[in-house]
């Protein structure tokens, strides 16, 4: 058997398919700002039934992808990274971008495939929120990025091995750091500084009716200056020394558990 593990959500066509549609509709949802087109001084107000969708979405990606049934050591094992992340994010409380979730989460989607680990972003996401009472409307896309992150590592080039893979991974965490911190700045940016009308904007708001290169150029002034100099680059930090330091032990650990759980499976 490989030493890169095995996909132990092993993705259908017909559900990679419904997961392209709907990780499709969940960006669509999140640059819903930059995608709405209204006649200038008309009144905009945030489309929440169409944010109130996403966990419809979520929900039938995640049922999608376990129709086939997972097996109940791949489960078992999903619910133990699940609580471990949760237990991580709880304790690192995302101080300074200090996030110890999203290590383990790529290391588990190197391992598994990108199916566990879009389940595994979802599914640590929502366990750490009811720990920590962060049950909010923001919840489903944090889900939705994290699971986009879990699975986007799960799709990386399974040939790269060593060195060079810790180094991917690596790079990978730097990426998807600063991919979440944007995506989630884009999901809340309307909401947090409201929504203005063409001719009456504020400097960094959100303007309905603006050009699309204008509405750009206020979000990435108001990334730039509310956190990518600081909780997304400490996540990119948190991210890359953990998977240099702690990257070859777990990912050791993960594919001993993968490798025993698809033995098992064989034998039974």
């Amino acid at each position: 058997m490989s030493t890169l593990g095995t996909r132990a959500v092993p993705l259908s066509p017909r559900s990679a398919l419904v997961l392209g549609v709907a990780s499709l509709g969940g960006l669509m949802m999140l640059a819903w700002p930059l995608l709405l087109r209204v006649p200038e001084h008309a009144r905009v107000d945030p489309p929440f039934l169409f944010l109130a969708l996403l966990p419809i979405v979520i929900a039938v990606v995640l049922a999608e992808i376990s129709e086939g049934g997972m097996d109940p050591r791949v489960l078992a094992i999903l619910g133990v990274l699940s609580a471990v992340n949760a237990l991580l994010r709880g304790i690192s409380a995302g101080t300074g971008g200090v996030e110890l979730v999203f290590f383990l989460l790529i290391l588990a989607g190197r391992v598994f495939g990108p199916g566990f680990g879009f389940v595994l972003g979802c599914t640590s996401l929502f366990a750490s929120a009811l720990m920590t009472a962060g049950v909010g409307p923001w919840l489903p896309f944090q889900m939705l990025v994290s699971a986009w992150v879990g699975m986007g590592a799960g799709l990386l080039p399974r040939r790269v091995t060593g060195r060079r893979e810790i180094a991917m991974l690596v790079l990978y965490g730097v990426f998807a750091a600063y991919a979440f911190g944007l995506l989630m700045n884009l999901s809340g940016w309307p909401f947090v500084l409201g929504i203005e009308v063409a001719g009456h904007e504020g400097s960094l708001s959100y303007v309905a009716g603006a050009p699309l290169w204008e509405n750009l150029h206020r979000f990435a002034v108001y990334t730039l200056l509310t956190s990518t100099g600081s909780f997304d680059t400490g996540r990119a930090i948190t991210n890359s020394v953990a998977i240099a330091v702690l990257g070859p032990a777990v990912l050791t650990t993960l594919r001993r558990a993968s490798r025993r759980a698809t033995v098992t499976g064989s034998v039974a």
